[in-house]
């Protein structure tokens, strides 16, 4: 059987209808509108890397001035063994090297997007290495993966096969990456890269992006800088356990990136084929705020489920009554969320279990039957007061787990990962514990959990997948005791052909990738799921931090920012409502609350902030990102902004993340606009309708506003005070 990893079975099924050319000219140019990407090809020989970065016209410029850099594009490990290799193998007899030549390269156009294969093979053991680049249609981003080939009878031992190997120029380099913990995820890291060996690493292997996150951007020119600068972006499409390591010296700068191979060596059978995660890659010279808005393009394009479709504000029950759901409650929250303008109600954990009745967290994951005691009418009576409310209807599931205390364990404790002959290791609860993958009936369980929902109540709308666990005992009943060390990469390749069967049977249903909250914000979910939850933690104030950190490679669209109560669950902090649905109006809008404990003021606010959204909703999801001052910068203050492709419209955002006396607070010049435009501001937010800020309805030249700025100092009150303003062009004679 040939295993796949992301999902590149159709690139062979269209094949025969694509259009095929096979060429040996030395040179071949990747080009989007500002980037390109050269290499060097011959038959017979090794493949070269010879430039990436801003976009040429010519090939003889780089070669003119000296800027290529003639590294191979995939180094194998066996001869030549000083520097660093992306791939490394042991054949059947002992052997541990590999010599790849180029055979072939062939260039496809599938679906609009040009790819091109070289293809190499050793020239003593029947193993081929097929190295891809796509180049995406209308963006800035270009990919990489491989395939490795093992054409003959007997396995072969894989011991590393990364997805990408790239040279960069050494200089005054500086990597951007995220990095954090649970309810505190994605924070932003800069530090300058030394010489020596730089990993940014995971080894969750289910919620990987619960510390780091498989991207980053590389400096060529210093320090980052938001607006310019000559900058290069990389994102993993990994959800497993993956390594991005740099390795800088003084006179060269290598980036490898793909699966992590520490304890995962692959056995590769005959005959079978391994697939490795697609890396993307792009090239600004406008600072990371441009690798920013072409990653976001791409992910909005071709890698975010429905990507081009706008999100519904919804309203989550989880910390408003947490595990104590029932019948009167859920549809009080639907009542209450629907008097507000709210358009979609998801009824969290809590709501199945009869033999255990889901009432913590120490039980019944896996028994997924509506608990009657709770929810008498069942799922279809709160679909039916749902419509009744006119909002749509979702709901939580976490279908990769089960708790010992389950009638799914009691009736099959060989479908848990597990090491024979010892205790298991428990999860979340004390119970919880990972179903396993690699195994089809497992696949065919997790699979029906959606399929039985969307079959017996098609009207359900919207699914949160959940995952409160990483994989923590390193064994399968399933695969072979000579294959264990396959289970990191083949859990994934199960998950993922889960996933696949649920986006081909359901292609509209909207789904959430949680993982214990923002565990799975990476681009080999994505193309799955229509949003990620960005973390548990929602208090607005360190959101401004994890979101401004997720923005640097995942579009709005995708972050679910929802509003909380006042004393923020997770660290106790009371922030003023406005200041809430301010950054929550930043993302996906949504509500983490129970509605009955708000007072008919903050209702009353939280209807004027919900309908202000829905007016901007499609410049957020869909506009350019322009980050103006960061909060990372240590100057009390946060900005941004989204202006819509046409730069008719924006939408501007500031907060105050402390308050002093006679704080110095700058003007903040705005970005993205066009100067030649004038616009009209209004205050989207203020806290009594009757009384916007003094900017309400002025109009401003685009280019006073990006030259001199607004200052903020008169429009920024104290402590915790925000600022969303919308700008609609104004036609002028």
């Amino acid at each position: 059987m040939k295993n796949n990893l992301v999902g590149k079975k159709h690139i062979f099924t269209l094949c025969l209808l694509a259009l095929s050319v096979s060429s040996f000219s030395k040179d071949y140019l990747i080009s989007t509108p500002k980037t390109s990407f050269l290499f060097s090809a011959e038959k017979g020989q090794k493949s070269k890397i010879q430039y990436y970065g801003t976009r040429i016209d010519d090939i003889k410029d780089v070669y003119n001035s000296g800027l290529n850099v003639n590294y191979e594009s995939y180094p194998a490990f066996g001869l030549d063994c000083i520097k660093e290799k992306a791939i490394a193998v042991t054949h059947n007899d002992g052997n541990m090297s590999l010599d790849l030549f180029v055979n072939d390269v062939v260039t496809e156009n599938i679906d609009g997007c040009e790819i091109t294969k070289i293809i190499m093979k050793d020239s003593l053991y029947p193993v081929d290495v097929i190295q891809y680049f796509k180049n995406y249609n209308g963006t800035d981003v270009i990919s990489t993966w491989v395939e490795i080939k093992n054409q003959g009878k007997k396995p072969v031992t894989l011991y590393q096969f990364a997805s990408a190997y790239m040279f960069m120029p050494r200089g005054e380099n500086w990597i951007n990456h995220l990095h954090g913990d649970w309810a505190s995820e994605h924070m932003m890291e800069e530090e300058r890269l030394t010489n020596g060996q730089k990993c940014i690493v995971n080894r969750y292997a289910l919620d990987n992006t619960t510390t780091s996150n498989p991207s980053f951007m590389l400096s060529m020119d210093g320090k980052l800088k938001e607006k310019t600068g000559l900058v290069m972006g990389g994102v993993l499409s990994w959800t497993g356990n993956y390594k991005i390591q740099f390795n800088a010296q003084n006179s060269y700068l290598n980036i490898i990136a793909g699966i992590s191979e520490e304890n995962s060596h692959y056995i590769l059978d005959g005959k079978q084929t391994l697939v490795t995660p697609e890396f993307a890659m792009t090239y600004s010279t406008e600072g990371k705020g441009g690798v920013s808005r072409a990653f976001h393009k791409w992910a909005r394009k071709y890698k975010l489920n429905r990507g081009g479709e706008t999100r519904d504000i919804l309203l989550n029950s989880w910390e408003g009554v947490y595990f104590k759901v029932n019948q009167e409650t859920m549809e009080q929250m639907m009542s209450d969320f629907s008097d507000m303008g709210g358009e979609l109600f998801v009824m969290d954990d809590g709501w199945f279990g009869n033999k255990y009745p889901r009432n913590n967290d120490r039980s019944s994951l896996g028994d997924w039957d509506v608990c009657k005691e709770k929810l008498p009418q069942g799922i279809q009576g709160l679909i039916d007061y749902a419509k009744s409310k006119n909002i749509k209807f979702g709901i939580w599931i976490e279908p990769e787990m089960t708790n010992t205390k389950s009638e799914l364990f009691e009736k099959h404790p060989d479908w848990v990962l597990q090491v024979k002959g010892r205790e298991l290791t428990k999860g979340r609860g004390g119970s919880q514990v990972v179903l396993d993958l690699t195994n089809p009936d497992v696949q065919d369980f997790v699979f029906g959990v959606v399929d039985n929902l969307m079959t017996n109540y098609p009207e359900i709308a919207y699914m949160k997948w959940d995952d409160n666990s990483s994989l923590m005992d390193y064994g399968s009943c399933y695969l072979p005791k000579n294959k264990q060390s396959n289970l990191y990469v083949d859990y994934q390749i199960g998950l993922e052909k889960v996933l696949k069967r649920i986006r081909e049977k359901y292609p509209n249903l909207v789904m959430q990738a949680c993982a214990g909250g923002g565990g799975r914000v990476n681009y080999g979910m994505l193309p799955y799921f229509d949003e990620f939850w960005t973390s548990d933690n929602t208090d607005a104030l360190q959101r401004i931090y994890m979101q401004w950190g997720v923005s640097g490679y995942y579009p709005a669209i995708a972050m679910a920012s929802h509003v909380s109560a006042d004393r923020n669950h997770q660290t106790g902090r009371t922030t003023p409502l406005k200041f809430r649905f301010d950054v929550a109006m930043s993302g996906r809008l949504g509500m983490e609350i129970q509605p009955k404990n708000m007072s008919d003021k903050d209702k009353a606010f939280a209807k004027r902030a919900i309908a202000a959204y829905k007016g901007i909703r499609e410049i957020v999801q869909f506009g350019d990102l322009y980050r103006l001052v960061s909060p990372y910068d240590d100057k009390g203050l946060a900005s941004l902004m989204y202006v819509s492709e046409n730069k008719t419209k924006a939408v501007f955002y500031a907060y105050k993340l402390e308050h002093l006396r006679n704080m110095n607070i700058p003007n903040v010049q705005m970005d993205g606009l066009d100067p030649n435009k004038k616009y009209r501001l209004k205050d989207l937010t203020p806290v009594n309708e009757n009384k916007p800020c003094w900017l309400n309805e002025r109009v401003i030249s685009g280019k006073m506003l990006m030259e001199q700025g607004l200052p903020l100092k008169s429009l920024l009150g104290g402590e915790y005070s925000s600022l969303v303003v919308e700008l609609s062009e104004v036609e002028t004679n």
